[in-house]
């Protein structure tokens, strides 16, 4: 074989060195780890001013649970009856005293009328008395010149007696002259007690006259509140406004019977507040007479002011149909609400675009409350004085 055949042996694979990592760098870990860091802090501090804790309390509580309220009354009828006429549409604006709905009054024009003549009938027998009177009074004067008419024929006849009964016992006249005297005597010493008697008639009479005035006045006085009676029937048939103010949907209709107590419309007057229910823990620097603010959805967030008049003297809850009670079962304790009324300033152009029922966001400033705290403490309570001692009783 010659050397150009022969193998030559390969050389050597050079040596491969492990990669090592590069170091991280620490200007890069520091930069996330304070940009972690301020996010998280950014997110706690978002939170703490979202739920106004410390260090971003503020003396102006907000809610959201707050309406517009009026006092919004319902019209109806006293009557019942067909209505003859509806004089007023939905939503219009009304003057007091203007006629909304007219019912039908011709049954109630004739109770009128028949109320007034009965007050005439018991006024004539009540002018009717004077003359009774002056005739009783008259009939006594009668009464008494007969019983001085019948008191001088007894004595006559009582003389006459005493003649008949001289001369019958000398025997001038007969027996029976003397039995005719003497009964015509007793005739008129009865007619004495008659004229007596009539005149203690005349004198009942008189009496009579007298206490059946009293009864009289009090027929006269039923007569005339049966015609007051009669004629608010009669009014009440003309539904009238009882304030200015502006309708709401008028819900009745001419030619409809109505019954007693009907709701017929709604009439909304020109006076609104806010009635806002902040929770319980918002009302430590609630007080009356504190400014608030208050944004109303209804008219694009629009501000108004006012100023807390009314504070509820309990919760919410302690008013609603069936209260609650906490004594029975297990208890979750949640935050109640207490309604705060809020009187709207005058003079504001939007206030007269609110109505009863709109949302609104109520913000009142305790400030002044606080400030008040702070200049004027409240003293702190003194302990309660130590009980005293009983004197030991000494042995027996």
């Amino acid at each position: 074989m010659t050397e150009d055949n022969k193998t030559t042996p390969a050389a050597p694979a050079p040596a491969v060195t492990p990669l090592t990592p590069p170091q991280p760098d620490r200007r890069h870990q520091w930069l996330s780890a304070i940009a972690f860091a301020s996010v998280a802090l950014v997110g706690v501090l978002i939170v703490l001013y979202a739920w106004r804790l410390p260090p971003f309390t503020s003396p102006i509580v907000t809610t959201e649970n707050a309406t517009v309220r009026g006092q919004v009354t319902i019209i109806g009828t006293q009557l019942s009856g067909y209505v003859t006429e509806v004089l007023v549409q939905d939503f219009q604006d009304v003057k007091a005293g203007q006629l909304l709905v007219r019912i039908d009054d011709r049954t109630y024009q004739q109770r009128y009328e028949q109320a007034q003549a009965q007050l005439a009938a018991q006024q004539a027998a009540l002018s009717n008395w004077t003359q009774q009177r002056a005739s009783s009074e008259a009939g006594i004067a009668v009464n008494q010149a007969a019983l001085a008419n019948a008191e001088a024929q007894a004595r006559k006849s009582s003389a006459d007696l005493n003649r008949v009964e001289q001369l019958v016992a000398d025997g001038s006249l007969s027996q029976r002259e003397h039995d005719q005297s003497r009964a015509t005597q007793a005739q008129m010493a009865a007619s004495l007690a008659q004229a007596k008697a009539n005149l203690d008639i005349a004198q009942q009479n008189v009496q009579t006259v007298v206490v059946n005035r009293q009864a009289l006045e009090a027929a006269v006085a039923n007569a005339q509140a049966a015609v007051k009676a009669a004629k608010i029937d009669l009014d009440n048939t003309r539904i009238v406004a009882p304030y200015d103010g502006q309708l709401g949907q008028v819900t009745v209709r001419e030619g409809a019977f109505v019954n007693s107590g009907a709701q017929l419309m709604a009439l909304v007057p020109r006076q609104m507040w806010v009635i806002a229910n902040f929770k319980e823990t918002q009302m430590n620097g609630v007080q009356e007479g504190q400014s608030a603010t208050f944004h109303v959805d209804a008219l694009n967030g629009a501000v108004l002011t006012g100023q807390v008049e009314r504070i509820s003297p309990a919760t919410g809850s302690e008013f609603s149909v069936l209260p609650p009670d906490n004594a029975t079962g297990n208890y979750l304790k949640i935050a109640q609400r207490i309604p705060v009324r809020i009187r709207i300033d005058a003079g504001q152009a939007n206030a007269r675009r609110l109505v009863p029922g709109m949302s609104v966001v109520v913000s009142v400033d305790t400030s002044a409350m606080l400030n008040d705290s702070a200049t004027n403490p409240a003293p702190e309570p003194k302990a309660p004085p130590p009980p005293k001692k009983s004197p030991a009783k000494a042995a027996p």
